[in-house]
């Protein structure tokens, strides 16, 4: 990397700190960006400044919103207020609403527990949770973190802190994706198809 300028070589380290973008990820998108001109990286550039001075987190729900603007989840009269689903990080509330499913509330941990790694209850922003929890309104929490040891940790944690309200906890099903091959799903996947059932009838 010295054969590049040292403008260069700072552009390329701060693409690196990015999750999935490594050396060759990082030289194909500057470069990208270097071949379409100043036009390309002028309107890049203001908008990642734009985001950076007037982007802030709910501080009910802690999903992204326009500083000082009211939260456009939060705030949606059309949105049920009954329902809460907890998710791992903003991304996940995108791929919910994708669905057209849920027509809910969110909460968004921007983590999951992880000792280890030193993320604790504490970093999870638990306090507006436990706020929303008291208020009176939900009727139901769903846990929709991911079915990995950290995921289903952060879940049980959870339903112990919600347990003792009136609120049912729910958890989102994992099992066959649409259009899958039985020979072709491992055993793991199977088993949470199969305890994940839910009545045909």
């Amino acid at each position: 990397m010295d054969a590049f300028p040292a403008p260069l070589r700072r552009c390329l380290e701060e693409l690196q700190k990015l999750p999935g973008i490594g050396p060759k990820s990082a030289q194909r998108i500057l470069f990208a960006l270097l071949d379409r001109g100043p036009e390309a990286i002028g309107p890049l550039a203001g908008a990642l400044t734009a985001v950076a001075v007037s982007v802030d987190r709910c501080p009910s729900c802690r999903a992204y919103r326009e500083r000082e603007e009211r939260c456009h989840l939060c705030e949606d009269p059309r949105r049920d207020q009954g329902l809460l689903c907890v998710v791992e990080s903003p991304a996940d509330v995108l791929l919910v609403e994708a669905t057209g499913e849920y027509g809910g509330l969110y909460h968004v941990l921007h983590g999951l527990l992880s000792p280890l790694r030193g993320v604790h209850p504490e970093h999870l922003g638990l306090e507006s949770l436990e706020s929303r929890l008291d208020g009176g309104t939900l009727r139901e929490v769903i846990l929709a973190t991911p079915p990995t040891a950290e995921g289903e940790a952060t879940a049980s944690y959870l339903a112990s802190l919600t347990g003792g309200r009136g609120i049912r906890v729910s958890r989102i099903a994992f099992g066959m994706p649409v259009g899958a091959d039985f020979q072709f799903v491992d055993a793991q996947t199977l088993g949470r198809s199969l305890s994940g059932r839910k009545d045909f009838i």
